[in-house]
């Protein structure tokens, strides 16, 4: 293709995607002066649309491709989407493209990479054999740990010795996706230090202990949920006709190896809650305002990472099967994901005045803010979505209102609204695989380890849709109607 049709390419491609940069320029919009999230078309969505549909196909149907140059794949979303908007809106899309990469993206690597780092130095050893009872209570047990070291944290640290202890099954993709559900995601649902969204209701007023409330919630999906799978594994482990292998000669007891990185691990969940109560202003990185608190939070978070690397044994990472691939995918990936989402989460931030005006004034009811905040969150940043009914919640009852005023009045008057938002944001994250951020790491942690995983779609109608969906269908009755 000559260089005369590639720029009259992307010109079509600005007239058709962005048909509003005319109108943009007409009504003297200089930088800063628009906002996009009120002028974008709803198709400006196409780019992340294609994002998620390579993430879906190109593993099923060109797999070496695929295998090879998803990096590539990704990158060429993100053009396809970044440099229309930049042409049709120079200096503001140029700052919200800067904005997503510099205070969303950057943290969002450097605190994977940390939990990544430091929870892959800590190695559980001893026979530990995975039969649906031992199963049941591992899940158990890191559903606990979300809510405290974040689903991430928890997510990272529990899946090697899950795989480990079912290294003898022959049907294990079924216990990851149960892990992506429980671990990853609805066990993050008590505290703000369990999933972003809630963090970002801390930040905007809500009580630490107030996610306490919605403990019933997640007792009741997390117990329908396990029971399923309880199920689900006696019935396999009885098909397969296995029974754990029995131990030959003395018998290893449980016993953890690289302790040191609990350490670490500590400091990263302080350092992630310091950076949300602490105010110590905040300086221009690139265009970019960034609170000096986040930015000492990345700092501890990278030494964190450092000092782990450093204190642990090369053995206890060879034995825990450790190795960069899963982060670097994850890294390539959602950089892709990030940047041809921006669309998408401009749109819905703009509320009333953007192209979903039509979603926004349609929810009204707390099933509405449960199923709405969930499946958006189900494949878009659960953050930006929390904060969006959040904010629509709060116009609705408190027109007007400053938000340190609203916010107590929402939770003492109209409390089940916002536990419908929390609920959706952090439940259905696990209804596909980018829906929070672990489940892409868990999925890649476990093929690595030599467990097949179902594809994007497979996914979602062979587990998330029936199990999960079915799930919410029920607690939308109980608790939210």
């Amino acid at each position: 293709m000559t260089r005369g049709k590639l720029s009259s390419l992307f010109l079509l491609i600005c007239l058709t995607v962005f048909p509003s940069v005319a109108l943009a320029s007409e009504a003297g919009h200089g930088h800063g002066g628009i906002n996009l999230g009120e002028v974008l078309p709803l198709y400006s969505a196409i780019p992340f649309a294609g994002m998620l549909l390579s993430i879906a196909l190109m593993p099923l149907f060109l797999p070496k491709f695929w295998h090879h140059h998803f990096g590539k794949v990704s990158a060429f979303w993100a053009v396809l989407v970044a440099i229309p908007m930049v042409i049709a809106y120079t200096g503001t899309a140029v700052y919200e493209f800067m904005h997503v990469i510099v205070a969303d993206y950057v943290p969002f690597i450097i605190l994977l990479w940390a939990l990544f780092t430091v929870s892959g130095g800590i190695l559980l050893k001893g026979s530990l054999r995975g039969t649906p009872v031992v199963n049941t209570v591992m899940l158990i047990i890191g559903t606990a740990l979300a809510s405290w070291m974040g689903t991430t944290g928890a997510a990272m640290l529990m899946i090697r010795p899950f795989l480990r202890a079912n290294s003898y099954r022959k049907n294990r993709s079924f216990m990851v996706v149960f892990f992506i559900f429980l671990v990853a995601n609805i066990g993050g649902a008590l505290t703000p230090l369990g999933d972003p969204p809630l963090f970002l209701g801390f930040l905007h007023g809500v009580p630490f202990t107030w996610t306490f409330n919605i403990l019933p919630q997640m007792l009741a999906v997390a117990a329908i949920v396990l029971c399923i799978y309880f199920v689900v594994d006696t019935y396999m482990y009885k098909k397969e006709g296995i029974t754990a292998p029995v131990d030959e000669g003395v018998k290893e007891p449980l016993g953890l190896d690289g302790s040191l990185n609990f350490l670490f691990l500590a400091g990263i969940i302080g350092a992630v809650l310091m950076s949300g109560l602490v105010d110590w202003g905040s300086i221009n990185m690139f265009g970019i305002h960034r609170s000096v608190a986040d930015l000492a939070r990345d700092g501890i978070l990278i030494l964190m990472g450092v000092l782990s690397l450093v204190t642990t044994s090369k053995k206890v990472r060879e034995d825990n099967d450790f190795t960069w691939a899963p982060i670097l995918e994850v890294a390539y990936l959602f950089a892709g994901i990030f940047i041809s989402m921006v669309p998408c989460l401009l749109i819905l931030k703009a509320g009333t005045k953007g192209a979903l005006a039509f979603l926004i004034e349609a929810v009204k009811e707390p099933a509405h803010y449960f199923w709405a905040s969930g499946i958006l969150s189900s494949f878009l940043d659960n953050a930006p979505t929390y904060l969006t009914f959040f904010s629509t919640a709060l116009g609705s009852y408190y027109p007007g209102m400053p938000e340190a005023q609203a916010v107590p009045k929402l939770i003492a008057e109209n409390a089940i609204y916002l536990k419908a938002i929390s609920c959706g944001s952090v439940f259905m994250g696990a209804n596909t695989y980018i829906g929070n951020a672990p489940n892409f790491m868990v999925r890649s942690i476990a093929e690595e380890a030599g467990t097949p995983m179902p594809s994007f779609f497979g996914y979602m109608v062979k587990y998330s849709i029936p199990v999960l969906c079915t799930t919410f269908v029920a607690i939308t009755f109980i608790f939210f109607m």
